[in-house]
């Protein structure tokens, strides 16, 4: 399966194709994947996710899946890279990772049906679906700040061509422990008719991407953790957690709260006031 990155060569972003540890342009240079300075595989004009798609999330929180999906949108402002560094800000505490898979649209797609929505589909990617939950008190349940800040958006390392996404495994891991084990198998909604969901109403242009939802055991990370999310057939995105250079600010704006519905969420819907069981921490 042919997998193509975007990379800083000689200081241009560049299209290359990866060839086994190497990355060739189209013009002969190479450079090692490692050495590498890696940019979002694809340009999108907006970024779709889906709220809850994975059964083991929905058992976690002890909830139900709503009869079709629902969506939230994380500002292009929000992208990173593999390698990059993601930001938690000065004053935030819950900022959690979610292993996740990309739909990167290859055509422009509207009023597509499910099964012909394959079609209008360049590759996928892996992507981590950042939440900094202690905005999550704010901004009317849109969830712009909380999946919308700036980093939390990595995409990578590269986008791949003719993968069948049936059956696949998708692992997250921090400082090389494995938190995530899940498996689109699990996805209530695949690829195909998430793409036919959206594409009713919104306009889909190539490299457009859709975020298509994270398994169970989401939870919090620290500054100087190393977070990796691979999906089988399609790599392994690395980024570390970094803390911000300056705080909030507080002389405007909602701040950052600490709230029972913070803390349930960040800890995978476990807090007492829903009635469930202990915080796992």
């Amino acid at each position: 399966m042919p997998e193509y990155r975007r990379i800083l060569l000689d200081g241009a972003a560049t299209q290359v194709i990866r060839d086994g540890d190497d990355l060739v342009s189209a013009d002969g240079r190479v450079v090692r994947a490692d050495d590498a300075v890696h940019l979002p595989p694809c340009e999108p004009s907006k970024v779709v996710a889906v709220h809850l798609n994975h059964r083991s999330r929905v058992e976690e929180f002890q909830t139900k899946l709503p009869p079709a999906p629902t969506f939230f949108h994380k500002p292009i402002s929000a992208l990173n890279a593999h390698g990059g560094a993601v930001v938690r800000p000065e004053r935030c505490r819950y900022l959690n990772y979610e292993g996740e898979i990309a739909i990167v649209i290859g055509r422009t797609a509207r009023n597509v049906a499910p099964k012909e929505a394959g079609d209008y589909i360049a590759g996928y990617t892996v992507a981590n679906d950042y939440g900094l939950h202690d905005f999550r008190d704010t901004d009317a349940g849109s969830m712009l700040r909380v999946k919308g800040s700036d980093t939390l958006c990595p995409l990578g390392p590269g986008l791949v061509t003719d993968w069948d996404f049936q059956g696949k495994y998708l692992r997250t891991y921090v400082n090389g422990e494995l938190v995530q084990d899940g498996s689109t198998g699990e996805m209530e909604w695949d690829m195909h008719y998430l793409v036919a969901d959206i594409a009713r109403t919104i306009t889909l242009y190539p490299g457009d991407v859709l975020l298509s939802g994270t398994p169970a055991n989401s939870r919090p990370v620290q500054p100087g953790d190393v977070v990796e999310v691979e999906a089988e057939g399609l790599g392994r995105l690395r980024n570390h957690i970094v803390a911000g250079p300056v705080p909030i600010r507080d002389d405007c704006g909602a701040q950052p709260t600490e709230s029972e519905e913070v803390i349930s969420t960040a800890f995978g819907g476990d807090w007492e006031f829903r009635g469930i069981r202990a915080p796992r921490r």
